[in-house]
């Protein structure tokens, strides 16, 4: 007899349908923040990343961190009660009122489904590296970065072609221009520029970037 799914699971999937209308608002923004929590695998991210049609992406999105099993989807249904969230997506507010409507399903063979608020995780999944990334931290990481510092710009940080060209003007040395870059990156990122998040983005293996090199972002201080 098959196991039956946990309870943030089950809630997450009976949320489901009115998250994909919700979110789709803004697929990219989750999609950040989904990765700054460390909420999907590489391969996964890239997978979501690739969907052209934001109602795709969402979707995607969720039937990946339901995959990952009950601490994703803990962590997903905390990151919907975070406050950036929250602001940039309203009808979220609605969520607590399907949640209401939907625990009778699931509580006639397990407890009672909780509300939003009280699955929250006391902490979030990914706690090496979550800080803000520093300076230094920036730094370390341009010494790192070779030749093809405009691509993993223009790919990997999602940096505008003009910003790099600008950038290449504006500085002379090559650790500095990556470094200008990485600043860049982390002040447009704001709340999402944390170390974790930057080591991800560099770990792909198209950037050939050692992980010895680069592993430091995720030690904790």
């Amino acid at each position: 007899m098959a196991e039956e799914p946990a309870a943030e699971i089950q809630l997450l999937r009976s949320l489901k349908v009115k998250l994909i209308e919700i979110l789709s608002a803004d697929a990219d923004f989750v999609l950040q923040h989904a990765d700054s929590r460390c909420l999907l695998s590489d391969r996964g991210y890239q997978q979501v990343k690739a969907c052209r049609v934001p109602i795709e992406k969402v979707t995607e999105l969720l039937d990946h961190v339901i995959q990952r099993g009950p601490e994703a989807a803990r962590g997903l249904l905390a990151l919907l009660n975070d406050q950036a969230l929250q602001e940039t997506f309203p009808m979220l507010n609605t969520v607590n009122t399907l949640l209401s409507s939907g625990k009778s399903e699931t509580s006639r063979k397990r407890k009672t489904a909780p509300d939003l608020q009280e699955i929250i995780p006391a902490k979030q999944i990914c706690n090496k590296g979550s800080r803000l990334v520093k300076e230094k931290q920036l730094m370390a990481v341009a010494r790192t970065i070779g030749k093809s510092w405009r691509e993993i710009g223009r790919l990997a940080l999602d940096i505008p072609s003009v910003k790099l060209e600008q950038i290449e003007e504006d500085h002379s040395q090559h650790v500095e221009r990556v470094f200008a870059m990485l600043r860049y990156w982390s002040a447009r990122q704001r709340r999402k520029a944390t170390a974790a998040h930057l080591h991800l983005l560099l770990s792909q293996e198209d950037w050939e970037l050692p992980p010895e090199s680069i592993d430091f972002l995720l030690e904790t201080d």
